[in-house]
């Protein structure tokens, strides 16, 4: 990192993990008891799909799902100190992550690139237009309101447009919405690495998983193979991993990327505190 050029940065979900950004186990069980109670329910992520019988109880349950994985800081600072890491570099993230992380903890948005979207927006559903709606204002209204796993009638979200039903903006399928924002910032990205893709470049890969190596892992993996000045790196828990061609240019770290970000922190005569 500190003899590179340029940082280009791919962030997964074990990055949020990290940071305190879990789905199941006590954090879970803390903000969703009724529902466990009612429905069973294990974790966050296969509770969002879950077929609730009224609108009500569908904005219930995922109002409470933003607010705690968009709104409210992360438990660790893990953010904060890659950002602490890269500050001083000519860098740029790409992530799969949702959570709206990296521009709490203060990275400039400029170079930021949310591939999969945002839980801070709301979309129509169908779509019938492509544009987003932020909905922290709603989602507090909602948190503050609900009674008995229940949000009142009159907030449940509505398309300013067509009057139908809308949705937070996560790419599950071709309804997912890429408004201007979206197209912006992966114009910056794609002219990052454009000028970048024949330097001396680190590709850091951040708890990139299996659900979707397309984004960023695969990429990185082949731009490094193409440019020998180029080097991969990648932390992850359980998941790190290189290929053949490249081992002799990749840094491979099977650990938390909490604990490995703190200790790069730490190492004197490196960063600035």
């Amino acid at each position: 990192m500190q003899s590179a050029d340029a940082v280009i940065v791919g962030a997964g979900a074990g990055l949020s993990t990290s940071a305190g950004f879990t789905y199941s186990g006590e954090r879970f069980e803390r903000h969703f008891a009724d529902f466990i109670g009612k429905y069973g329910f294990t974790d966050m992520y296969s509770a969002g799909f879950y077929p609730f019988p009224t609108e009500e109880e569908h904005w219930a349950y995922w109002s409470r799902h933003i607010y705690y994985n968009r709104y409210v800081p992360a438990p660790k600072p893990v953010y904060d100190n890659l950002l602490k890491l890269l500050k001083d570099k000519d860098y740029f993230v790409i992530t799969t992550n949702v959570d709206h992380q990296f521009q709490k903890a203060g990275f400039d948005k400029q170079r930021l690139f949310y591939t999969q979207g945002d839980y801070g927006l709301f979309q129509c559903a169908k779509p019938c237009h492509q544009k987003t709606y932020d909905n922290e204002e709603l989602v507090k209204r909602m948190i503050a309101e609900q009674q008995d796993m229940r949000i009142p009638t009159e907030l449940v979200p509505r398309c300013p447009v067509c009057g139908g039903p809308m949705k937070v903006n996560l790419r599950a399928d071709e309804t997912f919405v890429e408004d201007e924002g979206w197209h912006a910032a992966s114009e910056r990205y794609t002219g990052f690495v454009r000028r970048h893709i024949d330097g001396k470049v680190l590709f850091l890969d951040l708890g990139s998983g299996g659900n979707t190596p397309v984004i960023f892992k695969i990429p990185f993996i082949r731009w490094t193979m193409q440019n020998p000045n180029a080097t991969y790196a990648t932390v992850n828990l359980g998941e790190a991993f290189t290929v053949d061609q490249i081992a002799d240019r990749s840094i491979v770290i099977n650990g938390d990327i909490g604990e490995v970000l703190e200790k790069l922190r730490m190492m004197n005569g490196w960063v600035r505190m």
